[in-house]
């Protein structure tokens, strides 16, 4: 497998280079030869996520004191990567790593972080947040799951759907409504998900990312310790959850070119070798112009992806450019993934080559993560 990228970036050194081929060889080992066994199975066994665990993969940026290595976003952003260059996307790591403990680092009690942080670093546990209502999604304000307070617990009523690793996941952020309508009454809780009265509901089937394990879920008078509201007060759930958006669209555009650069190379070396009236399909002018507006964009997403890294290490990126490198960046993708997998001719609809796995996998990162018509929103008010 090789890198599509120049090793020319600015936020990488030898360390994470050192870190980027051992996440490497454990994809090789552990996650490539299983890749299409997951997608049927509908998710990635637990013995993967504890190996991963124990290789020292999952949550790399929590402190050593709770299983993690403190290690920066840039750790991250390399299994991110690394990920979707192999077509291992359905093992989704990412939320582990990079969208959930966020949250649980920056608004969980010292209790909570020492009680739940080492199960997630080591794989013992999976992690999932439940944001979206089947009459809620980019709307968050609209959402209905209710907890009130009784005593020194609160009692939570409600469902979610298109919740990422719902079906198998330990630990659940749940968004709630604690107050009146509107941002100012959402609260965040984390549940765990042998807590009676909680219920999966069925996995969903989608059209891509089917080892993801995308699931409804159900709460019937949970009950959870007031020590699981997150950040100690109600009502500031909406506040969270801006916080950590930045992170979440940079995530997801880091994913998207990841994808992109792959379909690339698969396209590129495809057509070297395929023949139509006599020559190589990449000896014909149009094949090189495609490729070549491919390949030009997908650069300049790469240095744009780079940069906006590199704000996010300096603790800079804002809501603004990050909306901008997801919108930019998946509208590219799915562009750019569509003219790839054309070139395959009928081999691009058939499911055991990779151009069509991505085709399909591509096509929600211009939904999770906010839509792209949401994205415009957000720069369009910054104008």
């Amino acid at each position: 497998m090789g890198n599509y990228v120049s090793e020319d970036r600015p936020w990488m050194d030898d360390q994470l280079m050192a870190f980027r081929d051992a996440f490497d060889r454990f994809l090789e080992r552990e996650c490539v030869p299983h890749i299409k066994q997951w997608d049927e199975l509908g998710y990635v066994p637990e013995d993967v996520w504890r190996k991963a665990g124990d290789a020292g993969f999952l949550v790399p940026s929590a402190p050593a004191e709770y299983g993690g290595a403190g290690a920066d976003f840039a750790y991250d952003a390399v299994i991110i990567e690394r990920l979707n260059k192999y077509g291992a996307q359905g093992f989704n790591i990412v939320v582990q790593n990079s969208i959930f403990p966020p949250y649980l680092m920056a608004f969980g009690s010292e209790a909570l972080k020492k009680k739940w942080i080492p199960k997630l670093a080591s794989g013992e546990w999976t992690s999932a947040i439940a944001m979206s209502e089947p009459n809620a999604g980019s709307d968050l304000k609209s959402i209905r799951t209710r907890a009130v307070r009784e005593g020194d617990e609160y009692v939570i009523n409600g469902q979610k759907t298109f919740t990422t690793n719902g079906y198998r996941a330990d630990l659940i952020m749940v968004a709630c409504r604690t107050g009146d309508a509107g941002s100012g009454g959402i609260s965040l809780f984390f549940v765990e998900t042998d807590t009676p009265g909680f219920r999966r509901g069925r996995k969903l089937d989608k059209i891509g990312l089917n080892a993801q394990s995308t699931a409804e879920i159900f709460f019937d008078n949970v009950r959870v310790p007031a020590a699981n509201l997150l950040g100690g007060a109600e009502g500031l759930g909406f506040k969270q959850m801006m916080a950590n958006l930045c992170q979440e669209r940079l995530v997801v555009a880091i994913e998207a070119l990841a994808m992109t650069e792959r379909a690339i190379s698969e396209t590129t070396n495809y057509v070297k070798d395929r023949r139509a009236f006599g020559k190589a399909i990449m000896d014909f002018q149009n094949t090189q112009f495609v490729l070549a507006e491919c390949k030009t964009d997908a650069t300049v997403g790469r240095i744009f992806v780079d940069k906006c890294i590199e704000r996010h290490l300096a603790a800079n990126l804002d809501a603004v450019t990050a909306a901008m490198a997801k919108l930019w960046v998946t509208e590219m993708q799915g562009k750019t993934i569509d003219r790839c997998l054309q070139m395959f001719g009928g081999y691009g609809y058939i499911n055991e080559y990779p151009i069509a796995q991505m085709y399909r996998d591509s096509r929600v990162s211009r939904i999770y993560g906010g839509t792209s018509e949401i994205m415009k929103l957000i720069i369009g008010r910054s104008l």
